[in-house]
């Protein structure tokens, strides 16, 4: 038996009995170029002035066209760095730095894997917007004084020589500050001297050596944000919304670390590394908010300290040092100045997440294992007859034969196309597990293939990097190899993956990639990608390409095109646009619970918007009180999935028996409610790039009790949720923010803010609230699935404000093509006013062919139901007025609203509802 078997099984045992191994992980002082970067900071700290190195070699500034250049040098080794300042219309600003003349090239394809069209759309600003001033070693680069496209305030950049340092300014104040600490030290690449310094040319951690072949070519960098008072984003962490300070007085001992690794157990309150990485940040106070991101794909650390102003500072804010690897110093300053700016410019630069297909966002049923095709068909029945709808089944790493991805196991599931079509005629969907480890198997015709064509990750002698995952021995696919990734594609036609249908989808676990024998459970840093690049120069973005050959390959599989869902577990700044991302191997815990909400919220802020937890705890045996808990919270999750361990007992909802039974399904069926307004959600999204779960402070930006509140949180701008997350609750504590009502949307009791208030609840009990000024849609009736509801009608909410107004939208498309794109949808603009309701046609609504058949297509679908909550008088009757037809129909009002029962209008009409 081999010994990486050995250690790989004795890794596997560990991890099955007890938490998370912290000696299986680095720490920044066990990470050679943090160590050495956050000393370099630390010595300049002490200093009372700016004692960085670097300044700008005289007579080297210049503006051509959208771009500021010029060249930097560090006064110690005479190293010209180029410096390129780019600037885009909608007042983002771009900086890249690399030697002017390297050794060697630096890996700088991150921007073609996250950036738009590969950087190719992005929209610079003209060169005649842009003024450049130069004077006295200060060279300010103005947008013609006047204001940037999309934005009312004035942007400018100002850049000194000597120290060399660039600040954002937005209406002339500092915004965003580089170098300002003067932390910038950039390793350029050199020949290894005779006496290398230890850590920088090879460095060891437990058995391993990373033979660090091209030496040091790391760099940091301080980056300020004057005024703000919150930092947020930069996921994966188990932390606070909020993001805890590194340095100062209360401090995590260690950085933010962005390195996706595959952390059994993970801990809680902590900025450990865990699956995914996303290098984007916003700051916030009550009059600005801006963002960073660090587009680099190398092991990324991240140092935050919160400031006050004294003697050497003139204002407080919030000064962070970023530290990276290897690559390309390459950042954008996202200017906002406002949150929903900061959004908008994010999504202008990666593509925000698109419309997903419409069953992904209903109830997905998983653990690891169903045991064969009668317990997944079991499953499915049971849920039919305790009447608890639900989309899709999962089946986990034991369907297969032996861990062979694309292959069943025949004994356990001899037809499983016949199963499959037997889940389709309630409308459920299917989703199997393909991770990125190949076992090596000569009889594996999958493996055999792959190898065949050359299409594995190169150890750094050459041969095919091997290592230990779960079917044993595997090699792992070189995502960076255009012709690996096509061919993984083409494992998803329907002619290649036996057993498999249109209505089977794919979950991508373990592509961090999780190695069990390797380094920090990953792969070797020195093992090699095509063209030649080491893995620690491309780590962090290998799980998302993992997740988008998979993608590509099911859209692929059908003709025309559909819309593909694909789950994936490691995720980088851009992964939105190719599936859901879940947190990871979470625990059956209350702690679990609560932190489920920071962790998805802050994925959300960074752009990560179809996320969800685990539900129920991956590990362990959550009791019936945690998991009905963790269901009311779990429905607004935009990805909703219940999900255990295969140690765990079983514990589908009606194993709970009642009263757990019953609060569970009223949940799940208050998710299938919601789904025309979660999915309008989604559709703003894709639009804008808005979160669908939001941090109080999103919506209420001045509201600085909220700026940490991560337990409450908005669901798009109309719900506020405030979940139940202790054992035994007899009440929760809830703040109504801004002078608005809000409403109890199982009561429709009305709460006027600001207020504060302590609510009694007991296990049936979930506070759920809407926001006066919204209209709510929903669909009442009670499916087995979300593909049965597609011609349901639909009941409005509408909310009204102090002042008897309400808004809203409704979207609606045929949920799985890509059509939508071609103007086959609709969209509608609601409206409450004077005591009236009216739809009109969105903005976006373009009265082509293609919508026109699409409006006929879905003409028969009505609006079966009006409720209006929160209207000061009562009403008995109302007028329908829809084309050239007008009608009066009754209406019923109780103590806290007024409905109308069947107003017969329809969804792609015209039409007013006015109440008399």
């Amino acid at each position: 038996m081999r010994l990486g078997w050995i250690a790989a099984a004795m890794v596997l045992l560990a991890q099955a009995a007890q938490a998370v191994k912290r000696e299986d992980f680095k720490t920044c002082d066990q990470a050679a170029f943090c160590k050495r970067h956050r000393q370099f900071g630390e010595k300049a700290a002490q200093e009372t002035q700016t004692a960085t190195a670097y300044a700008v070699v005289g007579g080297s500034v210049h503006l051509d066209q959208h771009t500021l250049a010029a060249v930097v040098e560090n006064q110690a080794d005479g190293v010209p760095l180029q410096v390129e300042v780019t600037f885009l219309a909608s007042g983002v600003v771009r900086m890249r730095v690399q030697e002017e003349t390297p050794l060697a090239p630096r890996y700088d394809d991150t921007q073609k894997h996250v950036l738009r069209d590969e950087g190719q759309s992005l929209v610079y600003a003209r060169g005649e917007d842009l003024q450049l001033v130069s004077e006295a070693g200060v060279h300010t680069v103005s947008y013609d004084g006047s204001t940037a496209v999309g934005s009312n305030a004035t942007f400018s950049v100002r850049m000194t020589e000597r120290p060399w340092t660039l600040t954002y300014l937005v209406d002339g104040k500092p915004s965003v500050q580089l170098n300002t600490k003067g932390f910038f030290r950039f390793e350029h690449l050199r020949h290894k001297p005779e006496d290398a310094p230890e850590g920088e040319w090879e460095e060891r951690f437990g058995s391993w050596t990373d033979t660090k072949p091209r030496g040091p070519e790391s760099f940091g960098m301080d980056i300020g944000f004057a005024g703000a008072e919150h930092v947020y984003g930069i996921p994966e962490h188990s932390s606070p919304l909020s993001l805890r300070a590194t340095r100062g007085k209360d401090a995590y001992d260690q950085p933010y670390r962005l390195y996706n690794l595959d952390v059994f157990e993970y801990e809680l309150d902590n900025p450990m590394a865990l699956y995914g990485s996303v290098p984007l940040m916003l700051a916030h106070s009550a009059d600005a908010t801006a963002g960073v991101l660090w587009l680099n794909a190398a092991e990324t650390w991240v140092d935050v300290e919160h400031v006050r102003s004294g003697l050497f500072r003139r204002s407080a804010g919030v000064d962070t040092h970023w530290i990276s690897e290897a690559g390309v110093l390459d950042v954008f300053v996202l200017p906002g100045p406002h949150a929903r700016d900061v959004f908008a410019q994010y999504a202008e630069l990666v593509t925000p997440t698109p419309l997903p297909r419409e069953f992904a966002l209903g109830y997905h049923q998983c653990r690891w294992n169903y045991l064969d095709a009668a317990d997944v068909l079991g499953v499915s029945a049971g849920l039919h007859t305790h009447e608890i709808p639900y989309d899709v089944i999962w089946l986990d790493i034991e369907h297969t034969d032996g861990k062979r991805y694309f292959t069943w196991d025949a004994a356990k599931f001899p037809d499983p196309i016949a199963m499959q079509h037997t889940l389709a005629q309630d409308g459920h969907r299917l989703v199997t597990v393909v991770d990125p480890h190949v076992k090596h198997d000569p009889a594996y015709a999958v493996w055999s293939d792959a190898n065949a064509r050359g299409l594995f990750v190169k150890a750094r002698d050459g041969t095919d990097f091997q290592g230990w995952c779960w079917p044993g021995d595997s090699n792992w696919l070189d995502c960076f190899n255009p012709n690996a990734t096509a061919w993984l594609g083409e494992q998803y036609a329907l002619d290649r993956y036996n057993g498999s249908t249109t209505s089977l989808f794919v979950w991508n676990d373990m592509n961090e990639p999780s190695v069990f024998n390797g380094p920090e459970i990953t792969m070797d840093k020195d093992a090699v990608h095509h063209g030649g690049w080491e893995h620690r120069q491309v780590h962090n973005v290998n799980g998302m390409l993992y997740h988008k050959a998979t993608s590509d390959g099911l859209r692929a599989r059908e003709t025309p095109a559909l819309r593909p869902f694909v789950l994936s577990r490691a995720y980088f700044a851009g992964s939105q646009r190719y599936g859901a991302i879940w947190t990871g191997d979470n625990t059956a815990t209350w702690e679990h619970l609560r932190a489920s909400v920071p962790m998805v919220l802050s994925n959300n802020v960074a752009g990560i918007h179809f996320v969800g937890a685990d539900v129920g705890g991956f590990f362990g045996n959550p009791d019936s009180q945690l998991l009905t808990r963790w269901y009311q919270l779990g429905i607004w999750y935009p990805f909703f999935r219940a999900h255990a361990h295969i140690d765990t007992k079983r514990r589908e909802p009606w194993l709970l028996g009642e009263p757990y039974l019953t609060h569970i399904r009223t949940a799940i069926r208050q998710r299938y409610r919601l789904l025309p307004y979660l999915y309008t959600l989604f559709r703003e999204t894709s639009l804008t790039g808005l979160p669908l779960l939001r941090p109080m402070w999103v919506e209420f930006p001045r509201e600085t009790s909220l700026f940490a509140e991560d337990s409450a949180f908005m669901v798009g701008s109309a719900i506020m949720v405030a979940p139940v997350t202790t054992a035994e609750a007899q009440s929760v504590r809830v703040v109504f923010p801004s002078h608005e009502v809000w409403y109890d949307m199982h009561s429709h009791a009305a709460y006027s803010a600001p207020l504060t208030r302590q609510f009694a609840v007991q296990l049936a009990d979930t506070l759920v609230f809407a926001r006066g000024g919204s209209i709510v849609p929903t669909r009442e009736r009670r499916r087995r699935s979300s593909a049965l509801m597609q011609r349901d009608p639909f009941t409005l909410y509408v909310y009204a404000s102090r002042t008897g107004s309400a808004s809203g939208q409704l979207y609606v498309d045929d949920g799985e093509s890509y059509d939508y794109e071609n103007g086959s949808f609709i969209e509608r603009d609601l409206i409450f006013a004077n005591a009236t309701l009216e739809s009109r046609p969105s903005v976006r609504t373009d009265a082509s062919g293609e919508q026109s058949a699409f409006a006929a297509a879905m003409a028969a679908v009505r609006i079966e139901r009006v409720v209006v909550v929160g209207l000061l008088r009562t009403f008995t009757t109302a007028t329908v007025v829809e084309g050239d037809h007008e009608r009066s129909v009754d209406v019923s009002c109780g103590d806290t609203e007024c409905t109308i029962r069947d107003p017969a209008v329809h969804i792609t009409n015209d039409w007013a509802i006015r109440l008399a």
